[in-house]
């Protein structure tokens, strides 16, 4: 019997959870902060290409935030666990080995 594997990649999950509920959202630049809002730890592609790192302080870059629009969120991991939980329980439709 042959195994097949699949890796399953939800792209910039907590920046695309953030855009479920702001469809408006679609093309801005988006970052998401760690607790107590101190470092950026999720960002859209569109914050990845304009070269904002993962980790940095928001401090370090209010100013990019300002010049390019970037919408910033507090992260909600409420949010993010019952997202995961849901594209987790979608995949078990397809494979009971998840």
């Amino acid at each position: 019997m042959t195994r097949t594997f699949a890796i399953v990649d939800c792209n910039n999950f907590y920046a695309s959870c953030e855009r479920l509920f702001r469809p408006d959202l679609q093309q801005t630049p988006i970052i998401v902060l760690s607790n107590n809002d101190g470092c950026v730890v999720a960002r859209s592609q569109e914050v990845k290409d304009l070269g904002i790192k993962m980790g940095v302080p928001l401090f370090k870059v209010q100013n990019e935030i300002k010049r390019h629009g970037i919408q910033v969120f507090s992260s909600n991991y409420c949010l993010y666990g019952d997202i995961s939980a849901r594209v987790m329980q979608t995949l078990e439709t397809f494979s009971p080995n998840v």
